[in-house]
């Protein structure tokens, strides 16, 4: 497990935050840095036809080492990190043997990470973990991801008695920021299917997640004296928290779970003279998923006529449920189960409360559930992965690659 130990700390310790407000690609410099280091090691594993595209795309293949035609197939991970908290300069803790306490990450700032709050730890006892140390986030969405599918490769190759059909891999940029299958060049990926190294604890297998679409509210008011307001101001700020009293209550993200969906005001700023409201929607249904959308317009008009037309929204669709593209050919989500069953692993298939590049390659034709990568708590400093989950994966890479050329 050194490898991978090893491996994982030097992309985490690799800043690629991506940005939302920059209109390249990548996002940020400084993901070219790790890009550049991921094709340079995947030469030296001896994977073949390894390119990078101007936009930080990378694709490299292991040849087929059978004499029978069987399917290309292909594992994907992002190498960027979140923008919601800082990945300057992350120095990991390594806790071996986890004894099922408190771990603290830092103790001057009496940062704890604790089994009482987060109860996923319990199950890890004995295993070793990899943590922040309370003032990044650590990166394993998605470094362990890419992490695994390297160290697979390498095994395969040194291996060679593991028989296997061509396999594909392609690392992207910017997909916390919803971008990374937007210029991913499937015909050039050239495989049947995929799988996103993407998930979260040991056993998850995915191809359900959220129609997605993101709401800009914006409010144009009337500042006068507040002494001589009265039938004259029209307060951007009050009208923008009537619009918020109108969203269901309880659906929201801290009192939604399953498939159950919500809407999420997620940033809010404003002055009596102008106010804007962004917000995102979430819902597995698609019925459902319109039916939320309409709301806000409904919502529009309604204090459009009561306030005059002050209010307008812009509404985007994101993503969509990648369900609709995997259920004809359930067979790879089929070979997926069976490679973690006969690892011993028990699957946990549930939808995806978020979205991930295999939805949008998913409606690209290129079929792409979800497996887990390992880690917990991403985006945050309580970020943190089981190294024996990681090795797992790997296990789980290696075995769909035998179990698609011997199914074939």
């Amino acid at each position: 497990m050194q490898q991978i130990i090893d491996r994982f700390i030097s992309y985490i310790t690799i800043d690629t935050q991506s940005n939302p407000d920059s209109n390249n690609t990548p996002s940020t410099e400084k993901q070219w840095t790790l890009a550049h280091l991921l094709v340079a090691e995947l030469k030296q594993i001896g994977m073949q036809d390894v390119t990078i595209d101007d936009n930080a795309y990378i694709m490299a293949t292991l040849p087929s080492n059978i004499d029978k035609q069987v399917p290309t197939i292909g594992f994907i991970s992002h190498f960027d990190t979140s923008p919601d908290f800082t990945a300057t300069n992350v120095k990991p803790q390594l806790i071996k043997n986890y004894d099922g306490g408190d771990i603290v990450l830092n103790k001057t700032e009496n940062i704890i990470l604790s089994p009482n709050y987060f109860e996923d730890l319990l199950q890890y006892k004995g295993n070793t973990l990899i943590t922040t140390d309370g003032t990044t986030l650590l990166g394993a969405d998605d470094k362990a991801g890419i992490t695994e599918i390297v160290t697979a490769m390498e095994y395969l190759i040194n291996h060679p008695e593991i028989k296997h059909g061509t396999i594909r891999v392609g690392f992207t940029p910017d997909e916390e920021i919803g971008r990374g299958a937007h210029k991913f060049d499937v015909a050039a990926f050239g495989a049947d299917w995929a799988y996103t190294m993407d998930g979260s604890q040991i056993g998850e297998l995915e191809y359900e997640n959220f129609n997605a679409a993101s709401a800009k509210v914006t409010i144009q008011g009337k500042s006068v004296h507040p002494g001589y307001a009265k039938g004259k101001m029209i307060n951007a700020i009050s009208i923008a928290n009537e619009f918020m009293s109108l969203l269901p209550a309880d659906e929201v993200p801290q009192k939604t779970t399953a498939r159950e969906g919500f809407f999420h005001v997620h940033h809010i700023n404003g002055t009596i003279e102008h106010a804007e409201l962004e917000l995102i929607i979430r819902d597995h249904d698609m019925e459902k998923f319109n039916a939320r959308k309409q709301l806000l317009q409904e919502i529009t008009q309604k204090l459009n006529t009561q306030h005059g037309d002050y209010i307008k929204i812009e509404v985007l669709d994101q993503y969509f449920n990648m369900r609709e593209k995997i259920e004809p050919v359930m067979h790879i989500v089929d070979i997926a189960k069976e490679a973690m069953e006969s690892l011993d692993i028990v699957p946990i298939i549930k939808p995806i409360r978020g979205g991930t590049d295999g939805s949008q390659l998913s409606f690209m034709n290129l079929p792409c559930p979800n497996i887990f990568a390992g880690g917990h708590n991403f985006h945050g400093k309580y970020e943190y992965v089981p190294v024996e989950s990681m090795q797992k994966a790997v296990d789980v890479i290696v075995k769909i690659c035998e179990l698609t050329a011997q199914r074939n």
